[in-house]
């Protein structure tokens, strides 16, 4: 990371990744270009769970190249008084497996529909029965987690390495 000063603990970038709205997922095509796309995400310790189809581009690469890297970003805000802006992030390195077995898919699809519709819950058992063997799960295997922020605090003073309000 070359702003140490901005550099985060890990309990704060996992914090950034359990909060954001979604997370780009970074893995590389077949012919060694790279290939991003947002996905939902669900954490569980040190698994990063993942929502997708069982088939596509996605699939594909995460199965012939399993390591991959996952970007969080939140709580941005363009700041009003500089050509700057306020962030939190965290930058996730693993390794992907595909989900087979459906007590885990089942975990991890309460772990991501928990997360973002968690006033549907009433709904998840039914749909989770009806859905399972259509329903793509992969888990990235934290090898390598970091984060990183630039705020300023109410005086305007950016706040330096790990510094909390």
């Amino acid at each position: 990371m070359r702003r140490k000063d901005r550099e985060m603990p890990r309990d704060f970038a996992e914090y950034v990744a359990d909060t954001c709205d979604y997370a780009v997922l970074a893995t590389v095509n077949a012919d060694g270009t790279p290939y991003c796309i947002p996905v939902s995400i669900a954490r569980d310790n040190n698994v990063i769970y993942i929502h997708c189809a069982k088939e596509g581009q996605k699939h594909d690469n995460m199965k012939r190249q399993p390591e991959v890297c996952i970007s969080c970003t939140g709580n941005v805000r363009c700041m009003t008084n500089a050509f700057s802006l306020e962030y939190e992030s965290a930058v996730i390195k693993g390794t992907a497996g595909e989900v087979s077995r459906d007590e885990e898919k089942i975990h991890a699809l309460r772990l991501i529909s928990q997360r973002y519709t968690p006033e549907y819950m009433h709904a998840f058992d039914e749909e989770a029965a009806r859905s399972l063997k259509d329903v793509g799960i992969w888990k990235v295997e934290i090898k390598e987690i970091t984060g990183k922020r630039k705020k300023h605090d109410k005086d305007g003073k950016e706040m330096k390495y790990g510094r909390m309000e």
